[in-house]
């Protein structure tokens, strides 16, 4: 629940991970702590998706009763802030002063991506409001002060913010739930590229679908091997482009 003496309006958890407010000297239980509430409910979520996650799944993991938990987060709402901001950590070190602007929101996108890569349980987290963690708001800084050479107006500024967050974020989810099919079908990419390539072939023709047939004859799904590196190439593709719209606003601007 909210402090309203605190300014903030933020629950007391997410208070306490701005060090505005001391954490629980005691516990329902010795050893119990909003760290280990977090780490507990993090793991689970790495291990089994984040829908495993509960506050009687933490609590039983961690030996205790679920109203305990109620001392330290009030909600799982603010447990799955809580666990955002583990996940994310800081930003690692930005570009060096100088860098332009492009540079310095490829190299944002890429290293938020390589976040959500390595845990695809935050992409399930609903976005229910804007950023509010200390983690969180230093990614956005990260992000906005790669924009100060852009002579962009602040509204602006956050507006290619909301852009290219939402590519980097649509493109996660879009890999992750294509690779959970194929590892569900229990059959390699590169197989299943061949059989969807084989179906469409079957499934189409020239006159009712050209477009499809010059795709096919392009070859553009004979794969030989499995190449890792397809998805960020695909994905460099895409903030290539997205990024050139934004060029076309900055340069309006000077």
């Amino acid at each position: 629940m909210a402090d309203a003496e605190s300014g903030t309006g933020l629950p007391a958890s997410l208070e306490v991970a701005w060090g505005l407010r001391e954490r629980p000297a005691k516990g329902p239980r010795p050893g119990l702590s909003l760290d280990r509430i977090v780490d507990t409910a993090v793991r689970i979520a790495a291990a089994e998706g984040l829908g495993a996650v509960s506050m009687g799944r933490v609590a039983k993991e961690l030996g205790v009763s679920t109203m305990s938990l109620y001392r330290y987060v009030g909600a799982k709402g603010e447990l799955c802030v809580l666990m955002q901001e583990a996940a994310l950590g800081a930003p690692p070190e930005a570009p060096p002063a100088g860098t332009g602007w492009r540079e310095c929101l490829a190299w944002w996108a890429r290293t938020q991506r390589a976040v959500f890569r390595q845990n695809l349980w935050l992409l399930r987290i609903p976005v229910s409001g804007p950023p509010i963690g200390p983690n969180s708001l230093a990614w956005m800084e990260a992000a906005l002060s790669g924009l100060d050479s852009t002579g962009l107006r602040e509204e602006e500024k956050l507006s290619v913010l909301m852009l290219v967050s939402g590519y980097v974020r649509n493109e996660s989810v879009l890999m992750s739930d294509l690779e959970a099919g194929v590892r569900a079908s229990g059959v390699e990419p590169v197989e299943s590229l061949r059989r969807y390539a084989t179906a469409l072939g079957a499934l189409t023709d020239a006159e009712r679908h050209p477009a499809i047939t010059r795709l096919l004859s392009s070859g553009v799904f004979d794969y030989e091997d499995e190449d890792e590196d397809e998805d960020d190439n695909e994905f460099d593709f895409g903030l290539d482009r997205v990024l050139d719209g934004i060029e076309v606003l900055v340069e309006s601007r000077r």
